[in-house]
């Protein structure tokens, strides 16, 4: 019994990514033109599978943007903003 449980807590550990960490991206967002811009690149953004907030400003026009890195990348971020209609670059 007792090799059980220890074998099926190894196997919930292992089932876990150890390198999963919470991340923040700031995105430039330079084609936003007015205020209601920031409305759609937020609602692109949140469709991401992995997206934990994002905060879009009209001025400066960028998106701050916090991920799962396990499940998303910046890469996959400024796709999501591009598909919108509102190409975007990682600040560095």
């Amino acid at each position: 019994m007792k090799k059980l449980i220890a074998l099926l807590a190894l196997t919930v550990v292992l089932s876990v990514p150890a390198w999963a960490a919470t991340k923040t991206v700031t995105l430039s967002v330079p084609s936003m033109t007015c205020a209601t811009c920031p409305i759609t690149v937020k609602k692109a953004l949140s469709k991401v599978e992995g997206v934990i907030e994002a905060k879009v400003t009209w001025e400066p026009k960028e998106a701050v943007v916090t991920y799962d890195d396990a499940k998303t990348t910046p890469a996959a971020l400024t796709k999501a903003t591009e598909n919108a209609g509102y190409p975007s670059t990682v600040k560095k």
